[in-house]
């Protein structure tokens, strides 16, 4: 497996790319393109590994992914009999030549082109900031020719004015994936996605990559700006903050035995580490 370089095709008369998709599960590998994309997810939830950031997406939830960004929505486990959609996502795809970034040059555009360029790995907004973002992804949809270059243009001034997002990070000094290099990075986050639960070793994921434990710690820090622990908690910590929304959740102790985690205090520590606060007031915070 490798980053997939993806080619969005470009009608000549258009500037932007609508794509809805309804499916059993998102695209499970990890892929890129020379387009930016905005994506509203109106169904289905999962882990988005996008840059270096690790993101648990939710329905409702609008993510930004910038141009040449490795990423993957990783559903949730789906289980083997369910073969319903479970997956329904509208995304826009936008700036793969130049129409796009010549408006974005224009003196009135100044302020979204610098917020663009700012959050150039990309930008996720939660369910509950989305609202305007969703209704005028909607009227896109329903609308054409200038009319829908307008509401596009909207849609950008809008995440300028929204400040309870998450950035997306990545490595600016090696933003494009190579196919080597994306062979084993995909290998590894999706080796991790489905084993997280488990006892995960070091010298296991090494293997996988066909390298020694060290240079292998080497290679995923340079790549990624973190070492490959604090990615696999990023990962654990996500599953448990999905896990923590449910209305019939279970204990902080049994959810951190079920993301993989051998004592409860380490469980809470790595959480808070993460997310800034407990996973009690998360709970809290999400009722």
């Amino acid at each position: 497996m490798k980053v997939i370089p993806f080619t969005i095709p470009v009608p000549k008369d258009k500037s932007i790319i609508l794509q809805e998709e309804q499916l059993i599960q998102f695209y499970p590998h990890l892929h890129q393109h020379a387009e930016a994309q905005i994506t509203w997810i109106l169904k289905g939830s999962g882990s988005l590994i996008a840059g270096s950031s690790v993101i648990p997406f939710h329905p409702g939830a609008v993510v930004l992914v910038g141009a040449n960004v490795p990423h993957i929505f990783k559903s949730d486990r789906i289980p083997k009999r369910i073969k319903q959609k479970a997956v329904h996502a509208k995304t826009i795809f936008f700036g793969g030549h130049q129409s796009i970034r010549g408006l974005l040059d224009l003196p009135e555009l100044k302020k979204v082109s610098k917020w663009i360029d700012a959050y150039r790995f990309g930008y996720y907004v939660p369910a509950n900031a989305a609202g305007l973002l969703t209704q005028v992804i909607e009227a896109i949809y329903k609308s054409e020719g200038v009319h829908q270059i307008q509401l596009f243009l909207q849609l950008l001034d809008l995440f300028t004015h929204i400040h309870s997002g998450t950035a997306i990070s990545g490595n600016r000094d090696s933003e494009v994936v190579s196919e080597a290099e994306g062979q084993k990075l995909n290998e590894i986050y999706n080796y991790t996605l489905e084993h997280f639960s488990e006892d995960i070793q070091l010298a296991q994921v090494a293997h996988l990559a066909h390298m020694s434990v060290p240079a292998f710690c080497r290679y995923f820090k340079k790549r990624t700006r973190k070492t490959y622990i604090n990615f696999l908690n990023e990962i654990r910590i996500s599953e448990a903050c999905k896990m923590l929304q449910k209305e019939d959740a279970e204990s902080v102790q049994e959810i951190a035995y079920a993301t993989g985690f051998s004592h409860s205090s380490s469980f809470i520590r790595t959480f808070k580490q993460i997310t800034g606060i407990t996973p009690k007031k998360y709970q809290l915070l999400s009722e």
